[in-house]
């Protein structure tokens, strides 16, 4: 089946990852605003709408699916996720940050925006390990005492936060805000690319920091389209 330019981003992306790479080529959020369309989506950033439906449908027609994360177990979802994504977010920013601080005190007098990247991106570093924190000590926790209130075939033990729906408004409010973070610096750099007087760790900062947006994509979209939505409602069945 072809796809339109009616389709939501976020399940377009749900049902077949490759379509991601579509969107992120043209700067268009399938995480945070995957609730838009394609043409929603399309208006907003100035790109042709036909091109990227032509491009989509390019991408599905061609080879195999990735895995199909809506079809895995919560609870494998969320080992999967912590096991992955917040593995490497916790090992990559420190060294991003590294790089961060010595090209912004080497280059920051010739490149301003360097000081404003290192400025946003420690910014960043603090309020993703905290939320990273309060996803494995909370609302992870209870999405897997869900699942396991499912196999037992008993309702789960009411948690102090009230309902998964609190948590999860809050962790969706803090990805709005990091994406927001990254699409600044992704300005300040022009769309990552280093400028010609670039030495190698200046270049490797750039590098680095399209890596960690393009994971943090996907880390998003796995939350917010998939983990959250699926965790509500199987609340809902056994309550």
């Amino acid at each position: 089946m072809s796809i339109t330019k009616e389709r939501t981003i976020g399940q377009l992306v749900k049902d077949d990852y490759r379509t991601a790479q579509v969107f992120q080529q043209n700067g268009l959020d399938f995480c945070c605003g995957g609730n838009r369309t394609i043409e929603e989506a399309c208006v907003s950033k100035d790109v042709n709408t036909d091109d990227i439906v032509r491009a989509l449908n390019q991408v599905t027609n061609n080879g195999t699916k990735e895995d199909n994360y809506d079809q895995w177990s919560l609870d494998f979802l969320v080992d999967y996720i912590v096991n992955n994504h917040h593995e490497f977010t916790r090992n990559k920013l420190p060294e991003i940050g590294k790089y961060a601080k010595k090209v912004a005190k080497v280059h920051g007098d010739r490149h301003d925006e360097l000081n404003e990247i290192y400025y946003e991106f420690t910014m960043l570093h603090t309020e993703i390990f905290n939320h990273l924190d309060k996803e494995e000590r909370i609302l992870f926790p209870y999405i897997k005492q869900l699942v396991e209130a499912e196999k037992k075939g008993v309702k789960p033990e009411a948690p102090e936060f009230g309902e998964a729906a609190n948590p999860i408004a809050m962790m969706e409010d803090e990805h709005d805000e990091a994406g927001t973070s990254m699409a600044k610096i992704r300005r300040l750099s022009n769309n990552f690319t280093p400028p010609e007087d670039a030495c190698t760790t200046y270049r490797l900062l750039y590098q680095n920091l399209e890596g960690f947006e393009k994971d943090l994509h996907k880390h998003v979209h796995l939350e917010n389209n998939i983990l959250f939505p699926k965790a509500t409602k199987l609340e809902k069945q056994l309550n």
